[in-house]
């Protein structure tokens, strides 16, 4: 049995989306969520898919106990959803490239502090790229700066908004990261 803790700070469709993907696989359980917003509606996600939620202030969120208490979880891996703050060191150490992240944007383009969500899509647009993507990438002690796992792009058209981007990378995250994740929990 695979144990998973998925980190989230916002809507949580990602959560959903993996959560239904491994629902009734007996190799795998998300055996916890950490949220570090109270506003996020991914911890109604987390309730009503019976998901233990775990809220975590920043002060918290950096002692050696939340590192101990992710710890005695025995987890295999977490996976960040929309997860906004950088990750403690003491964490990465007790899990090496067992923390993955997803960043809506083809890196090493549009990553690092500040980059996320709508930020990333007005980026993109500006720059009038005629692609964007998801990158999913291991977690280090940099923003964005881990080594990448897996790419997918999407044309852009140049008429695009940031919200039209947003809408495209969506459905490459809900089609990709799920799987992904599989992939490397079977590795």
């Amino acid at each position: 049995m695979k144990r998973i803790a998925i980190f989230v700070s916002g809507n949580g469709t990602n959560l959903q989306r993996i959560a239904e993907y491994f629902k009734g696989n007996p190799e795998v359980e998300i055996v916890n969520v950490v949220c570090n917003n109270p506003k996020a509606y991914a911890i109604e996600r987390a309730k009503h898919l019976g998901i233990p939620v775990r809220m975590v202030n920043k002060q918290e969120f950096n002692s050696t106990a939340f590192t101990q208490e992710m710890a005695d979880l025995q987890l295999d891996f977490i996976v960040l959803a929309g997860f906004l703050w950088k990750i403690p060191e003491s964490l990465i150490q007790v899990y090496p490239k067992k923390i993955i992240n997803i960043h809506p944007a083809l890196l090493p383009k549009y990553g690092g502090k500040g980059f996320y969500g709508e930020h990333v899509h007005e980026a993109v647009v500006a720059a009038k790229e005629a692609y964007s993507g998801i990158t999913i990438h291991y977690v280090n002690e940099i923003y964005d700066s881990g080594e990448i796992i897996f790419q997918a792009k999407v044309a852009l058209t140049s008429d695009e908004t940031p919200d039209s981007v947003a809408a495209k990378i969506h459905l490459l995250e809900q089609a990709n990261f799920p799987v992904i994740i599989e992939m490397l929990l079977k590795q």
